[in-house]
């Protein structure tokens, strides 16, 4: 079996839908900084996508919509990616948080609590804490 036939189309998918999440919030201020471009860069690796689907999301990251994973440690790996592209130019504008909170919404979690998941996540990412400990202790 092909190492690629692992994944069913539906991973893939929710892949490419929270990559298009990443460059929504890194358009946010209508400008790729350096360091967001390079943290896309990884995550695209990492996420195993396509270059030429990268570059079809990049041109227009809205036309994708949100897929949340159904569990919960899987929607805080996202929370966490979407927490780290904030402050991956060192700025956490207020754009960037308007549409944070939308996306925490899309990946399922209470719209009541939409402002404070972001606060809590991005407290979090800035005091460097990284993917796992995030995952392990993220109470809201």
């Amino acid at each position: 079996m092909d190492f690629s036939q692992l994944y069913t189309p539906s991973f893939r998918n929710r892949n490419k839908a929270h990559f298009a999440a990443i460059v929504n919030l890194a358009l946010a201020d209508d400008h790729i900084s350096e360091e967001e471009k390079a943290f896309i860069d990884r995550l695209a690796i990492y996420l195993e996508i396509d270059p030429d689907v990268v570059n079809e999301i990049m041109e227009s990251p809205q036309l994708h919509k949100i897929d949340p994973p159904v569990d919960k440690n899987s929607r805080l790996e996202r929370l966490h990616d979407l927490s780290r592209m904030i402050y991956a130019d060192n700025i956490a504008d207020e754009n960037e948080k308007k549409l944070f909170q939308k996306l925490v919404v899309g990946l399922g979690f209470e719209a009541s609590q939409a402002n404070q998941v972001v606060e809590k996540a991005l407290d979090m990412v800035a005091k460097g804490i990284d993917q796992d400990d995030f995952v392990a202790t993220f109470k809201i």
